[in-house]
Formats: structure tokens, sequence, C-alpha cells
């Protein structure tokens, strides 16, 4: 047998080991006890043997959490034992009614509940054999639900291995997103004037049902187990054990779980949640109560769609009674102006709030919002503060009806709104906060990574006229920044010293930092594979940019507007005279192969791969594969039956591989 395959085998399985218990510190356990830098390392050894040892490739293995091509619709699972709703309970009432059926049923035994808190996220299912993850489902309609398999592989508290084998087990849980990654999201959404999620649920819900693993992975969604539907090989007597089974087996458990005997420390222990629920870093909107013996669990029973030894005890939505003093419009960096309402400070979910945000002209319309209205407000998913309703029979007559500005109100441009669109947007690309907020994005740390060079440093750049585009930061002087405040001699040397570190940042992070319209982190990434250089994708053609996998007609549209844009073309100039890196060929964001940078298409039935090992193989190599043919195409791949992609390749002179040749050409790298 090969000893260099052997030893490779060994070592991924070590490297394998390694990964997923410091997975298991950082996810489940929140105990991270490595350096990001050397967890890093491991994986991408990791990576590296696997690539040039394919057959050592495993679906459980670290490196597979993230990848395929996106798929086309959700096919549905059944779930090997039902997946009930829960009844709710709305006050101490109702609570001691759940109580006094429950000890009806069991005359005379003592009775035991568990109380979790109820994650407001999506329910869903996993199922595990021989200790391997095989497959996951959303609930549905409690019998069947869609198949989301390669979106829960990407959430990284899912164990694709348990810390023990067991023969076979469906466990059940709830995907939720934290209030910090909500925030970010939605934030995100909004410089780029789409629509925003109305609380974590709907977040989370939308972002499993994706149909692309890597925009589900990019969301960063986490998830609770809190039950077991079927097993084999396990019998715990009650709920309890069951959670703490299934945290030794790898998973998280929520650990604000407790035990009670008594009904009455019970519903003390709910009251002290309605408050102190707003300090967790996730949504929770109520508790959960469940007897706690497995047996009595099956004496209680079921209805059609509840079980009878559960109940879900659902917090009120805590709201306010406050005044709109004004209605305040922000622009962003994208251009869109965002109205917010100013509201008199009032005490809510545990912080004071004095904003809310409207989102757009429409939902102001909708609910009649004027200056002046007394108003009731709640926190969207107890984060976010928004207006429910206006109270309209407390108005005196001196409220102030709203309408969005014809100008914007940074620098009195024209203000346009697109057919189709809720989005207004300021039409001047040289706008001040277009500016400001434009300058904070190319300078996080996600894009061009300028340390030092925050909100208040930018405002001051400003005002101090010195920098009026992004090009403007690589000619600032010592002399210019260190006269300005907060700026001394040490802060202004590392803050030139950054400036100047970010020259040679990858191509991706520039085409990111540029600010282009629906241009995220992901598609810089793969316009810098596809193109290479600044100058290509400048030069690139509307179809050439949608027949890019990923690259839709939005993201297209964006790219082209972008570069259209006489003053766009400038700044480009002058970062590139500035010495700011503009080709890939610095990039080193990634592992170059013999066939980085070539594009493929692949048509036709292969004998010897399947569709997606072809695309694997290629990938495999740095090359890409494209589902439309193009200019940008550097090869086609034709099985039987081709079609009109066939054709168009030979339209176009470009050259065209039978299976045969294709598989010489993959075998010989």
């Amino acid at each position: 047998m090969n000893s260099n395959l052997e030893n490779a085998r060994e070592r991924a399985e070590v490297l394998r080991r390694e990964i997923e218990f410091h997975n298991y510190r950082y996810y489940v356990l929140d105990e991270p006890t490595l350096p990001d830098a050397r967890y890093d390392q491991m994986m991408r050894e990791l990576e590296k043997l696997e690539e040039q040892f394919p057959e050592l490739v495993t679906p459980y293995s670290p490196t597979q959490r993230v990848g395929g091509r996106p798929r086309e619709g959700f096919t549905t699972l059944r779930h090997l034992s039902p997946m009930l709703s829960l009844a709710n309970a709305f006050d101490e009432g109702e609570l001691r009614d759940f109580d006094r059926r429950v000890r009806q049923a069991l005359p005379g035994e003592p009775v035991e509940y568990v109380v979790e808190p109820k994650i407001d996220g999506l329910a869903v299912s996993l199922y595990y054999e021989n200790g391997f993850f095989i497959r996951g489902a959303t609930r549905g309609d409690g019998e069947t639900g869609e198949d989301i398999t390669e979106n829960l592989k990407t959430i990284r508290s899912v164990p694709l291995r348990l810390r023990r084998p067991v023969p076979a087990l469906e466990v059940r849980g709830e995907a939720y997103m934290s209030k910090g990654s909500f925030a970010r999201l939605n934030e995100a959404r909004e410089e780029a004037g789409e629509s925003l999620f109305a609380n974590p649920r709907n977040a989370a819900a939308g972002t499993l049902r994706q149909l692309d693993p890597r925009v589900t992975a990019s969301r960063r969604l986490a998830l609770f187990v809190y039950g077991i539907g079927y097993s084999s090989g396990v019998s715990p007597s009650g709920h309890g054990e069951v959670l703490e089974l299934l945290k030794e087996l790898g998973f998280k458990v929520n650990p604000e779980y407790r035990i009670f005997e008594q009904m009455d420390d019970l519903i003390e222990y709910c009251n002290r949640w309605q408050s102190g629920r707003f300090d967790l870093p996730y949504a929770v909107d109520g508790l959960v109560l469940k007897v706690n013996s497995l047996s009595q669990q099956v004496i209680l029973g079921s209805t059609i769609k509840s079980p009878r030894w559960a109940i879900a005890f659902k917090f009120p939505a805590e709201q306010a009674v406050t005044r709109v003093k004004n209605i305040l419009v922000r622009v962003g960096r994208t251009g869109v102006l965002t109205p917010s309402a100013d509201l008199e400070p009032v005490r809510l979910a545990g912080t004071t709030v004095s904003r809310a945000t409207l989102h757009n002209e429409d939902i102001i319309r909708e609910k009649d919002i004027r200056i002046g209205d007394r108003v009731m407000v709640q926190k969207a998913g107890d984060i976010i503060p928004e207006i429910v309703t206006v109270l309209t029979g407390e108005r005196n007559g001196e409220e102030v009806p709203w309408s969005m500005p014809r100008e914007c109100p940074s620098c009195r441009s024209a203000v346009i709104r697109a057919e189709g669109e809720a989005a207004v947007r300021c039409t001047n690309l040289a706008c001040p906060d277009q500016l400001w907020e434009g300058l904070i994005h190319f300078a996080s740390r996600n894009a061009m990574d300028i340390a030092g060079l925050g909100p208040a440093v930018i405002g001051q750049l400003l005002a101090a006229g010195l920098v009026n585009d992004p090009a403007d930061l690589y000619t600032l002087r010592y002399e210019d920044l260190v006269a300005l405040e907060r700026l001394g001699p040490k802060s202004t040397q590392n803050l030139l010293g950054a400036i100047e570190a970010s020259k040679s940042n990858s191509l991706a992070r520039l085409i990111f930092a540029l600010g282009i319209r629906h241009v995220g982190e992901r598609s810089a990434k793969i316009l810098a594979g596809c193109y290479q250089s600044m100058d290509a994708l400048m030069a690139a053609p509307g179809e050439d940019l949608m027949a890019i996998p990923e690259i839709g007609p939005k993201i297209a549209a964006g790219i082209v507007g972008f570069f259209a844009g006489r003053e766009n073309r400038r700044v480009l100039e002058k970062l590139v005279q500035a010495g700011v890196n503009t080709r890939a060929a610095k990039d080193g964001a990634g592992e170059a192969g013999p066939l980085s940078g070539k594009v493929f298409v692949i048509t036709g039935t292969l004998e010897s791969f399947s569709r997606q090992e072809a695309q694997e193989q290629v990938e495999k190599r740095g090359g890409k594969v494209a589902s439309s043919v193009s200019r940008n195409t550097d090869y086609v791949v034709v099985g039987e039956k081709p079609g009109s992609k066939y054709e168009k390749a030979v339209a176009l002179g470009i050259t065209v591989l039978d299976e045969k040749k294709f598989k010489e050409t993959i075998e010989s790298m």
C-alpha cells in the first residue's frame, strides 16, 4: 500500500479530530482554547492533504461544511417521528391549568418539569447514523419537511461526527440567528437598498431556505438542540438526562434549563425571565415546560397537534407609548435615504429607546405616521425599535404629515425612486454623507482594513477638506494628520503605516471596498478570481458577468453601472497612481492551481463523471465552472446530447473537449 497515502490518511484523521475538538470548544462550549491563526493553519493543512489525495475526503470532514453549487429547489424528507407543535400558555392561570391536567392524568405520582428558553428561530430535525450526520430537515407539516442538509452543515455548532457513535439518532433543535448577526445582516441589507428582515426568526428561516449553502454559511447561524425524536442505542429515563446526553455527544444545549418539582417555584422562574431575556445574546419569545419523566410522557400522550406533556409559556411583547418628535433622514453609502423617527425617550425591553427605524416612505404612509403623533413602540425580535401603531384617537390637530424630501438632505441634489423599488436614492456620487459612509466602508476590516481610520477620524478629514474620495487617503501626509484632534505623532505614524500596508491588499478586498451596489465579500472574491484584474472587470459586459455562477442580473447591473460612472473611473485611476494593487496576481487569499483563472462550461451527459463530480475536478485544480457559454469561457466539456451550448462554443471559437480529452486533461494535472 502507498506509504504516502497511509501517512496522509493518518495525518488527516488527526487534523479532523483536533479541528472537531476546537469547534466543540468554540461553538458549543463557548470556551475557545486555540488562537485563530493556529486553527486556520490546521484547516489549510487538511485542505491541502485532501486536495493532494481526493480519496481521503469524507462527508464529515470539517472542509465539507460549505460546498457544492446552488441547488434548483428543495426535496422533502419524512421525519422518523412526528414533530408536533406546542400548545401555548399566556399567564399564570393557564400554566396552573396545564399542571392540573398533568397531575390528574398521573394520580398520586410525583411530577417534575424541565423548563428551557424558547428560542425564536426555526425548528429543525437532524438524523445521525453510527455517529455521522446524514441528513436534516425543517419541521414542515410535522410529518415531512424540506431537505436542508447542506445548509445545516454550514452551522458550526452542528457536529458532523458525534463525540461517540450511536447507531441511530434523530435530534430536534432550533436554528437561530444571534442578535449581533441579525443587526449586521439588516445593516448590510439596508445599505444595499434591500428589504429588511422583521426579526431574527424570519432571518433564520430565510437563511436556512437559501438555495446556495454559501449564503447560509455567510450569515453565521447557530443551533440549540432540545430533544430526541428517535434513537437506537441510548435509553435516558428523563428529559434532563436527554439534554445531558446530547451535550456529551457534542451538541449545543441551552445552559439555562432548570428542573422544578413545585409549580410555584416554576412560575416565579418564568416571571423572572420576562425581563431577564433581554440580557441574552439571542431572541427568546417564551419558555417551554416539559414533564421530565419520559415514561410519564408516554402515559400523557399527544393530541393530533401537540403533546399533552409540554406547553410553551409565551412572553407578551413589551410595548410602550411615546411621541414622535421628528422624522429624520440618513443617507447611506449607496445613496439610499432612510427615514427614522426621533422619539421622546422611553424605557423598552431593557434599554432606553429614542429612535425607531421607519425603513422607507411606503411604511410611513401605510401607518400614517405624523410628526407629533403619540405612538405605540416595541422592539422587533426584542432588538430593533419599531412603531407598531399610531394612537390616532389622541391627535389634537397639531400633528404634521411627512413626505420624503425631493432633495438630498446632505448635498441638495435631486433624489430618485426607481420603478419597482421602495428605496429613494441621492443621485450625487460626491454627496458628503455618501462619502463619509463610503469611506467608513472602504477602511473597514473586511474591506481595505485600515486600522485607526474610524468614523471620527474620517469626519475630521472631511471637515478639513483633506479627502474627497477614497484615493485621497493615499495622498495624506504626516503634517496633515498630526494637526488633527485625537491624532498625536504615534497614532499618525500608525495610521500612515496602515494606509501604506493596505496598498498590497488583494483585488477581492479592493472590489468589495469600492462599495459597488449588491457586491458583497463573496461576489468580490468570485469576480477577482474570474477577471484577475480591475481593468478586465471594468471592461466586462453585463452578459459575461451574468454567465458567472452566483453573479445574477442585479449584481451585474450594479457592476456595469458603477464602472460607467466617469467619477468612479477617475477614482480608480488615482488608486492605481497611488500604488494600490489592482491585480489578482498579488492576491494571497487562495491557493493557485493548474487551472487557475480558467472558466469551464459542462454540457451534455458524461459517462465517467456526474455533472457535480466533473465540476469538483475542475475546482480542485483552481478552475471555475460557469452555467452558460460566453466570451469569458475557456473550455466547453461536451458529453452526449450537448445542445445549444456546444453550438455557441463553436460559433465563439472556444476550445471544446470531449469526455476523453477532458479526463486526460484532468488526470495529467
